[in-house]
């Protein structure tokens, strides 16, 4: 457009300086602004009047970089010539120079009123459409100026610029065919089209269909950048080794192509991260700085190595950094939000959720991560029901209902309501209890939470009726990186048959619980508890685990189970209380989604030791699934089995399966941060 314009201004020129102006004519067509600047400032100094050359000296001006100077050149020459069509256009496009769109779009509108014929003034009012982001109406009218002149090169590539940026405006409302059928467009304009091939890519990576998106990336000219896309999807995939073989491969192809390095180096440690290869990744990072110097990308690599090892408060402080040299930043912002959910302050994690969505408006990431933070704030309504028999032919139902309101999400309170009966069918006794319990949540700081509830057991059997208090408190903690600390008190009614409620014994529980996590998937848990019962007796109980996480999606984890477990009073005709109790068990626990559905699965056997006695054989198995209608409504289903020794006796055999149902109540959290 620039150089029609020039032309535009070469022809109208009717005087006889024209030959004299030859020479800037051409610096104007070659790019050469500095000297055009400098040759038509000469003419000027003769002729200060002539128009031809305060229009050549204005674009000279602006496409040097002096846009203001320009506009303000052209608002002059405007002013003597007030009619004139061709410095109406040149005042129109040094608003354009200077992102004054707005004002550009109503000159150009006038234009094009006045002729629309006009090339320059059409394919002008489109860009200018176009960079108000209307690509609608810029679409329309750079077609328009392509019938006027069919096939010019400055309107098919404004054209395709605005299919980019309509695509992306799409994108972001999740309208995939339209972005498709849009950078569709521009590759039959444009073969190969680097930048439409990879908007295509990215449309197919964020819709989720990743065999499209790996064709794409596959197709393209530069195979480091194919490799680098073709990693990132392999990671979606949940298939990270192999997104670690692809960003190695795309390393060594870069090693000759400096501009594609950087690219590659960045993907080779992300896909490091994602194998939990921390140490090698740090190693690379610090190699790259050393190399590079410090810059956002190495930041951003830094901040998403803490997060995936657990150092959260580290992780916040490399984003904080991206952030103090660029505000605007995607990644400092989403990053920083995530941190600080992860750190467990949700309201800067929405915050900064908020900020990323005021320069990034309706990005999915940003959205999600407010949805999911609103879910979790929103008064809730959680019910389950079970059925639950013995190989004493004992049987039980139960049902229970818990109500949980955040006032902020620093406090939360909760109201129980619970109601089991219980029948030993060979004997024919009863008993059922009820609780009512209410509770509530208070952090203190970060990860740092007080827990209690506090309540009343209403129990009937067959030769007892009575009504006791229950309650707990907790303080639950990460006191280091990857680590869980849990201490609390609760004290409970022993209810598991109908002779035991009769008894009326309440546990009183000290427990610590404390569970260590490491970068290289090995993870040790430990429980302690004493318990004083209201019978005088005691009981101490020690569970370990030691466990290795194989995959993480789905998660698998297995490991080995120990508990030992003694009572200072042996009372076998009203409860299993021995001296000495211990089982040793191999376990394995599946969790995991598959689109709508979440569920678990744990299977553990070994062989548990009751006093001197010969080792029994030990099995447990518990299966849960769940599906979400939405994010506010979920069903769930679950079973489990187990022949561990219980508060009854050894050789007991357990089975319960039951029902639950979540449901968020009302349009969203209680109170705004």
């Amino acid at each position: 457009m620039k150089k029609l314009v020039f032309l535009i201004i070469v022809l109208i020129s009717a005087t006889s300086y024209a030959q004299d102006m030859s020479a800037g004519f051409t610096y104007l067509e070659t790019g050469k602004y500095s000297e055009a600047q400098e040759f038509f400032a000469t003419i000027l100094e003769s002729y200060p009047n002539n128009k031809t050359a305060r229009l050549c000296y204005g674009r000279a001006l602006g496409l040097n970089g002096h846009t203001v100077q320009a506009k303000e050149l052209f608002t002059k020459l405007q002013a003597d010539y007030l009619t004139d069509f061709e410095v109406s256009l040149n005042v129109a496009e040094s608003l354009l120079w200077n992102k004054d769109y707005e004002d550009a779009k109503t000159m150009y509108v006038n234009l094009v009123q006045q002729d629309s014929t006009s090339f320059p003034a059409t394919l002008g009012y489109a860009n200018t459409l176009s960079n108000l982001k209307e690509y609608d109406n810029a679409l329309l009218y750079v077609n328009k100026a392509l019938v006027i002149l069919p096939g010019n090169a400055n309107a098919m590539v404004s054209r395709k610029y605005m299919r980019l940026g309509k695509a992306a405006q799409v994108l972001v409302f999740q309208d995939y065919k339209t972005a498709i059928a849009l950078l569709e467009q521009n590759l039959q304009d444009f073969p190969n089209d680097h930048d439409s091939t990879m908007s295509l890519a990215n449309v197919y990576v964020t819709s989720q269909d990743f065999e499209k998106a790996n064709a794409v990336y596959s197709s393209l000219e530069n195979p480091v950048t194919g490799l680098i896309g073709q990693s990132l999807v392999a990671h979606l995939m949940r298939k990270d080794k192999n997104a670690l073989e692809l960003a190695t491969k795309a390393t060594e192809l870069a090693q000759n192509d400096s501009i594609k390095m950087m690219d590659s180096q960045e993907r080779y440690v992300q896909a490091l991260i994602w194998n939990g290869k921390y140490k090698q990744a740090r190693t690379h990072i610090d190699s790259l700085t050393d190399q590079l110097g410090t810059n956002s990308r190495m930041v951003a690599l830094s901040a998403s190595l803490s997060m995936y090892t657990g150092k959260i408060n580290k992780s916040i402080d490399y984003y904080k950094a991206i952030l103090a040299k660029d505000s605007t930043s995607f990644t400092g912002n989403l990053g920083i939000a995530n941190a600080y959910r992860g750190q467990g302050n949700l309201a800067r994690a929405y915050e900064y959720a908020q900020i990323t969505l005021s320069y990034y408006p309706e990005q999915k990431d940003a959205k999600a991560l407010i949805g999911i933070i609103d879910n979790s704030l929103t008064p809730s309504v959680n019910t389950t029901a079970a059925y639950t028999r013995d190989n004493g032919d004992n049987e039980a139902y139960g049902a229970s209902i818990n109500t949980t309101i955040p006032f902020s999400d620093r406090f939360t309170t909760s109201l129980n309501y619970s109601y089991r009966t219980t029948e030993n069918m060979t004997q024919g006794n009863m008993a059922n209890n009820t609780n009512i319990v209410l509770g509530s949540k208070y952090r203190i700081k970060n990860n740092t939470w007080i827990e209690n509830t506090v309540g009343f057991t209403k129990a009937d059997a067959d030769t007892n009726s009575y009504t006791d208090v229950n309650g707990s408190i907790f303080l639950k903690t990460q006191p280091f990186a990857l680590q869980n600390l849990e201490i609390g008190y609760s004290r409970e009614l022993q209810n598991f048959n109908a002779a035991l409620i009769d008894e009326k014994i309440f546990l009183n529980n000290y427990m610590l619980n404390y569970n260590m996590g490491t970068t290289f998937n090995l993870g040790w848990y430990t429980g302690l508890m004493h318990t004083q019962q209201t019978d005088g007796n005691s009981r101490n109980l020690l569970f370990t685990s030691l466990y290795y996480t194989f995959t993480k999606s789905p998660a698998l984890k297995g490991g080995i189970n120990y508990q030992y477990l003694s009572y200072a009073e042996q009372i076998p005709e009203q409860y299993f209380s021995p001296s000495k109790y211990q089982a040793v068990e191999a376990f394995l626990d599946l969790n995991g989604t598959a689109g709508k559905w979440n569920y678990n699965a744990n299977v553990a056997g070994g062989y548990q030791f009751v006093e001197n006695d010969d080792a029994t054989t030990l099995l447990r198995a518990e299966a849960r699934a769940t599906y979400s209608f939405s994010p506010r409504l979920q069903l769930g289903a679950y079973g489990k089995y187990s022949n561990i020794a219980s508060a009854t006796a050894a050789g007991f055999e357990f089975t319960e399966v039951g029902i639950s149902l979540r449901l968020l109540v009302g349009k969203g959290k209680l109170f705004q941060f």
